[in-house]
């Protein structure tokens, strides 16, 4: 089999949640100086590049604003390339979004300095910085400045030193590595790991991993969520965006799919991870569990019918997001691609079967609208479009979809993904319950190895 290895496969992935707690301040805004006298802008531009000149850096201009009209510490339309490795850029001010303003190679404090952006989601950005003190490549998690943002970042900064706590080999969730507010940002120092499950499938055209790489994902992951629950703590937001691999590197392998294509198509390849080793990231949602609960968690792909129910939720919420990202490891697509709640429903009746009625009979008063005589679910007349109903029926039974993507192993993992995706909360497996399933065990057994 012709094999081709690759290094850097390029990384994405990101998310957030609330709770305050005293900040360490790295380097805060100064106390606004008096207005500085009004200078003609040709006088200040000599002055500008005379001082660059003094100083062998020289000025990039990236927008028509006067330089003379914005006071130096806050000006966020001059970027200098070239300042002194150790010191700090000039202030700027955030960009409208609250989203930190940086330039390549500057510092972020005199430890850090930024090589690269490697990822922007809704709590802020991550970058890629050397660690001058240990000469290491880290990422470092930049949180908007906007509060409840800062309060999330809090959150996770108290769940990641819980879990570095217990967690002595890391194998299991990313190492936090140090925290620090640097001009009002909160920066989280991570170990740096590879790309997301994610983002490989996307790069890969999402082609769909072998079976015996989904099953390994898969015990990784449920050891890593049995870890979790063992300390009390509920991730809340499993998903491919946040299981990154280990390892960026990765090798080509011809795709037996498309082998029966035609020679002038040219020979079809995909991309496998060169390790299988993955570990979780993002605790900005991670509940324990005697915190109050909010109403809505999960990203929606990934939602239990608990929550879309308004029926509360705890750990069987994350067994149910478990479930549906196997899915997806193995067929390359999220298993309900919706974004709306009657049509997510709709969707679990068609792959799952029909809900339970106790179920609705308990849920919240605000889910009344999605039924008709108290227990049916108001679909198809309650679609809002043509496309919505066909993106429904277009959907097969579970035990269909796995064997249209699965040959080996095909009917432990649709008896396992069953029991992950029980309707009823209570009756859904337990992690520590999942990884003794013969989906995991039968091939061990086989050899010998238990």
């Amino acid at each position: 089999m012709e094999t081709q290895r690759v290094v850097e496969f390029p990384h994405r992935s990101m998310d957030q949640r609330p709770r305050k707690r005293p900040r360490l301040t790295w380097d805060l805004m100064p106390n606004v100086p008096p207005a500085p006298p009004k200078v003609p802008f040709s006088d200040a531009f000599f002055v500008c590049c005379k001082f660059a000149l003094v100083q062998n850096i020289l000025p990039t201009v990236y927008c028509a604003q006067e330089f003379g009209a914005v006071p130096s510490y806050a000006c966020s339309s001059i970027y200098y390339k070239g300042i002194p490795r150790n010191g700090s850029p000039p202030w700027r001010l955030d960009d409208k979004d609250g989203h930190y303003v940086f330039a390549i190679g500057e510092n972020l404090t005199p430890r850090y300095r930024i090589l690269s952006k490697m990822g922007e989601g809704t709590f802020g950005q991550v970058l890629e910085c050397l660690d001058n003190e240990r000469k290491e490549i880290v990422a470092i998690k930049v949180v908007r400045s906007i509060q409840k943002y800062r309060e999330a970042a809090m959150i996770e900064i108290d769940v990641l030193q819980k879990l570095a706590r217990h967690d002595v080999c890391g194998t299991r969730c990313v190492q936090i590595r140090n925290w620090f507010d640097y001009r009002n940002h909160i920066c989280i120092v991570f170990e740096k790991l590879g790309p997301s499950l994610y983002d490989f499938l996307r790069k890969n055209s999402y082609r769909s991993f072998p079976i015996d790489l989904v099953r390994e994902f898969g015990r990784q992951l449920l050891e890593s969520v049995a870890f979790m629950h063992d300390l009390r703590l509920i991730h809340t937001d499993l998903k491919p965006e946040n299981i990154l691999l280990v390892s960026s590197e990765y090798i080509k392998v011809p795709d037996y799919k498309f082998l029966s294509r035609s020679a002038k198509d040219g020979p079809y390849f995909k991309n496998l991870p060169k390790s299988s080793a993955i570990k979780l990231i993002d605790f900005g949602s991670t509940t324990f569990e005697h915190q109050d609960h909010t109403y809505v968690v999960s990203t929606r792909h990934y939602r239990a019918p608990e929550v879309i129910l308004g029926l509360g939720w705890n750990y069987p919420c994350d067994m149910w997001s478990i479930g549906c990202i196997l899915v997806e490891l193995c067929s390359g697509e999220a298993l309900f691609q919706t974004h709306e709640n009657l049509e997510h429903l709709a969707m679990m009746e068609r792959v799952l079967g029909p809900l339970p009625p106790n179920m609705i009979m308990r849920a919240d008063r605000r889910t009344e609208k999605y039924f008709r005589r108290g227990t049916r679910l108001d679909w198809p007349e309650g679609a809002t479009s043509r496309e919505s109903m066909r993106a429904v029926w277009k959907l097969p039974r579970l035990p269909n979809l796995i064997m249209q993507h699965v040959d080996r192993s095909a009917g432990d993992l649709i008896d396992l993904l069953q029991g992950l995706l029980r309707y009823e909360p209570a009756e859904r497996l337990k992690a520590r319950e999942a990884l003794g399933h013969p989906f995991f065990t039968r091939d061990l057994r086989r050899f010998g190895y238990l």
